[in-house]
């Protein structure tokens, strides 16, 4: 095959292969077949003439001159994706695609919202929305930002601070009034409690205060539950009392459907991040969703 028929179509699947290093990962990402990814990177290995890809049964990986390719592809399809943008951006079109991956209560309950929000002023911008607990590799997966609840150790993403998420201790007000309101952190012990199974010390439970006193008891209950969904359905049906994010239970709260416990006595509060890819925080579109939503994210319940 000629050189001339090395393609910006063949160097994005060969750069998403070398990062994810799987090829049916990547025909799903780019919805098309296998066989399709597996001969845009063999034609654009015999166009440049070396081994760009190692293959193995489990993985692919890159060979030592698919690496150096690697590194300037990504600088070739940056400058390319960057100039369209600037193109677009002087006709005043934007348009574009954006993928944002999102804890899931979180995704659903408020930032869907601010999507849809950004979508009516602007809606050439096709936005994909992940909703996943887990802390995916951004740039493996294709994302170009990230919602992050806790603490952070991805330093070479860019990073904005949206505050800090607080919490509060709640229940439903049938569950107190079969079990008793605590009225000191002491008296928590022997309630039952919905625990997060994904959080690590979810059998303790510590408390600020409004004095400034700390408190650290147990907490036990017989449900627990990997997502903060299932923690807001428990809780409605009077499982049990648990720590929860304001914007999580905001409006049950204010339907007379939750109520808070120990209200002078809160769990820490939890930081909230937007990871961005650096290579994507350049491009317009990006940019004004990230500014748009940062301003959104300021107003939710219990952002501070």
């Amino acid at each position: 095959m000629d050189k001339s028929e090395i393609s910006l179509e063949r160097m994005r699947t060969f750069v998403r292969v070398a990062e994810r290093g799987n090829l049916s990962a990547v025909a799903r990402e780019l919805g098309v077949g296998q066989s399709t990814v597996t001969r845009h990177v063999q034609e654009l290995e015999d166009a440049v003439g070396v081994p760009l890809l190692s293959r193995t049964t489990r993985r692919v990986t890159l060979t030592e001159e698919g690496s150096g390719y690697y590194t300037n592809c990504v600088q070739i399809l940056r400058l390319t994706d960057r100039s369209v943008e600037e193109a677009r951006t002087s006709r005043s079109a934007l348009a574009g695609s954006i993928r944002i991956s999102c804890t899931a209560a979180l995704g659903v309950l408020q930032i869907s919202k601010s999507i849809f929000a950004f979508q009516d002023l602007h809606p050439d911008v096709a936005i994909d929305l992940s909703l996943t607990d887990e802390r995916i590799d951004l740039v493996q997966e294709g994302v170009d930002m990230a919602f992050r609840l806790g603490p952070l150790t991805d330093s070479s993403m860019k990073l904005r601070a949206l505050g800090e998420s607080r919490r509060l201790l709640v229940a439903s007000p049938d569950y107190l009034a079969r079990h008793g309101r605590p009225t000191v952190p002491q008296e928590l012990v022997g309630h039952k409690a919905i625990r997060m199974s994904n959080v690590a010390g979810s059998d303790g439970l510590d408390l600020q205060g409004s004095d400034g006193s700390r408190h650290s008891v147990s907490f036990d209950g017989n449900f627990r539950v990997d997502h903060g969904l299932g923690a807001r359905e428990a809780l409605i049906a009077g499982r049990g009392i648990a720590p929860a994010h304001h914007w999580l239970v905001d409006d049950l709260l204010r339907q007379g459907r939750l109520e808070t416990v120990l209200p002078d006595y809160s769990p820490p509060s939890v930081p909230l991040s937007l990871l961005i890819v650096p290579e994507r925080s350049g491009i317009a579109r990006v940019r004004l969703l990230v500014e748009f939503l940062s301003v959104r994210v300021s107003a939710m319940p219990g952002i501070q």
